[in-house]
């Protein structure tokens, strides 16, 4: 059984149109699965879903979200915290706004040790300085006085990864984590995350919409269009040969290192057509009670 299973999970807007029609995958304990997708196919919504974390206009109207073969949906709200706190991180998108500016760094990685745990304060102070070296941040100590706007984006990213990895989560959910850095520090970060993840032994729902990264990181991956899986395979072959239209016009419109001058091809109007079209299907059939 995977560690974490999503079966069927359909979010909607409250009173309104769905925006994840009915998702499944699983992510195997130890494994790394991509989402990719375009802006807006409804990847971060799948971690706020299992993090419980949506925003107060959408909510879960379909499908079960199973981590360790527990279902979080039956679980009170204090008891779902709990248990996603003791298991469950996030590395979220902009190490800037996720970190608190009015608070140095230090007990942004030790409370989560001392909440959760139950760890006392000098042995969560010890570990905190411990993974800072992990992350490869010089002088560790230093910064766990400093303030999050006197480090660099990539120092920031660093702390959260640190953070993360703090109270030996079983999973952990990576939301773009190098969108707000420039390309060298982004290089380093997944590289960091990737050792990172095989050292601990962790599981890994890693949020991108490029498919260079997911190429470096992932076992098997999840394409998404408009809140629909279209796609879920391993990576090796994906890449070599998608199933779906869509998934190889993504594929082709990505940027090749090799051909630096070549232009952009765009998904085409034909591909885009058809698979607003299955969407449509797919609506009317979840409207109608069925199975798509």
């Amino acid at each position: 059984m995977s560690f974490l299973q999503i079966q069927d999970l359909t979010v909607r807007l409250r009173n309104g149109p769905p925006l994840l029609r009915r998702v499944s995958l699983g992510v195997e304990a130890g494994d790394v699965r991509a989402l990719v997708g375009e802006s807006g196919a409804g990847k971060s919504m799948i971690g706020k879903a299992v993090l419980g974390i949506l925003p107060r206009a959408a909510e879960v109207s379909e499908g079960r979200i199973l981590l360790e073969g527990e279902d979080l949906q039956t679980l009170s709200p204090k008891a779902r915290r709990q248990r996603i706190g003791a298991k469950v991180a996030l590395i979220p998108q902009d190490p800037l706004t996720a970190l608190n500016p009015s608070r140095r760094v230090g007990p942004q990685i030790t409370d989560r040790l001392v909440d959760i745990l139950g760890w006392k304060r000098p042995a969560a102070e010890a570990r905190a300085l411990e993974l800072l070296e992990e992350v490869h941040i010089q002088e560790p100590g230093r910064v766990m006085k400093a303030y999050p706007h006197e480090l660099s984006g990539g120092m920031r990213q660093r702390v959260l990864i640190a953070s993360a990895f703090a109270a030996e989560p079983k999973l952990i959910i990576a939301d773009e984590p190098t969108t707000a850095l420039d390309v060298t520090v982004q290089k380093q970060i997944l590289k960091l995350i990737r050792e990172m993840q095989q050292r601990h032994g962790t599981a890994l729902l890693f949020v991108t919409h490029d498919l260079g990264v997911v190429s470096k990181i992932a076992q098997s991956l999840t394409v998404l269009y408009a809140g629909k899986v279209v796609e879920d395979t391993a990576v090796r072959s994906f890449f070599a040969g998608p199933s779906h239209a869509y998934s190889r016009a993504l594929l082709a419109a990505t940027p090749r290192y090799t051909d630096p001058d070549g232009s952009l091809t765009p998904v085409p109007d034909s591909v885009v057509a058809e698979v607003n079209r299955e969407i449509a299907a797919f609506d009317v059939t979840m409207k109608e009670g069925g199975q798509p």
